[in-house]
């Protein structure tokens, strides 16, 4: 359904002579209908720069280059006017903060009624009926009463569940999350990552799920993508990638994510940090080797070719070895 071939994407710098930020470097995503896909990795790798793409989203300064075939269109060049087509109708949105993503001034249901009108061309009194039942589908109750509530009151997990109602209301075949439950304490985040994968059984729908967090990514998705330096660095079916990494950074997120454990004498034992800043995209050896336990001379020379391992494909010269 979604098919994304060398995407890259560079941010100008702030003179015409200067090169800019490489953000994004060649990167291929698959996603099917009925799909879960995460894209894991730390601040900076280039998530976000991504799902800002696909969802025409980026700045006018950001210059992207490859191709992004929905349902075998072409979407990543489009005018504004055929952006806002797409966007909506045919790829819904979560963002981070649905605060931020909420106008402050308008109810709830307002909102959710412009998306269907605009899109499904329904009248006021269909558009609501349709708010209010969108509204219940994703788990709000008395959903009239909360289509007249203001964002500022509702908590931050019914918040988050009116923006998958927004994202939903024109009943698009993608939906692109960019950490929707960051925000939210662990039994609320538990509740809207239950309902985004029923939403993906029952709807049928596509989800590009976008998180930092290995064991959310491990709990929802059919399949990870591993994103470091703006590139792929792994691609695996959740259980094979977090029992058996293939690449030191997929290795390095699992030991972040496992369960807090105290030392045996009580005091706090140390999380697992990696040392190092992450290197800039686009540099002539693998970008992980400066932090990276099992680096050779060649990981510092060379960018690693995409090998295939496990069930899938690591871009790593030493894939699957671990520090002795």
């Amino acid at each position: 359904m979604l098919k994304v071939r060398d995407l890259a994407i560079r941010f100008a710098g702030r003179s015409a002579s200067e090169a800019g930020t490489l953000a994004v470097d060649g990167i291929d995503l698959d996603l099917d209908r009925a799909q879960v896909l995460a894209l894991i990795g730390e601040s900076g790798s280039g998530k976000s720069a991504t799902m800002l793409a696909l969802a025409g989203l980026l700045p006018k300064s950001a210059k992207t280059t490859g191709s992004v075939l929905l349902d075998d269109r072409s979407i990543l060049h489009l005018d504004e006017r055929e952006k806002s087509t797409v966007r909506g109708r045919r790829i819904g949105m979560i963002f981070q903060d649905p605060g931020g993503s909420l106008n402050p001034v308008l109810t709830v249901g307002d909102q959710i009624d412009e998306v269907v009108r605009t899109h499904r061309r329904l009248d006021r009194r269909a558009a609501r009926a349709e708010t209010v039942s969108l509204l219940s589908r994703v788990g709000i109750g008395d959903p009239a009463a909360r289509a007249r509530a203001y964002p500022h009151q509702l908590s931050g997990g019914l918040k988050q569940r009116v923006a998958i109602a927004a994202a939903l209301a024109a009943q698009p075949t993608v939906i692109l999350a960019d950490e929707p439950t960051t925000a939210l304490d662990a039994t609320v985040q538990a509740q809207i990552l239950d309902l985004l994968v029923n939403l993906v059984q029952v709807e049928h729908v596509a989800l590009l799920l976008v998180t930092h967090d290995l064991a959310v990514a491990a709990a929802v998705a059919d399949r990870i993508a591993v994103m470091y330096a703006g590139k792929i660095v792994e691609r695996r079916g959740p259980e094979q990638l977090v029992t058996d990494p293939g690449h030191p950074y997929s290795r390095a997120l699992g030991q972040a994510a496992l369960p807090f454990v105290a030392a045996g004498d009580g005091r706090h034992a140390a999380l697992p940090e990696l040392p190092g800043r992450m290197a800039e995209a686009g540099g002539t050896a693998c970008a992980f080797a400066p932090r990276c336990p099992l680096a050779i001379d060649r990981c510092r020379a060379q960018v690693p070719p995409v090998v295939p391992f496990g069930d899938g494909e690591a871009a790593c010269f030493r894939a699957g070895e671990t520090a002795q």
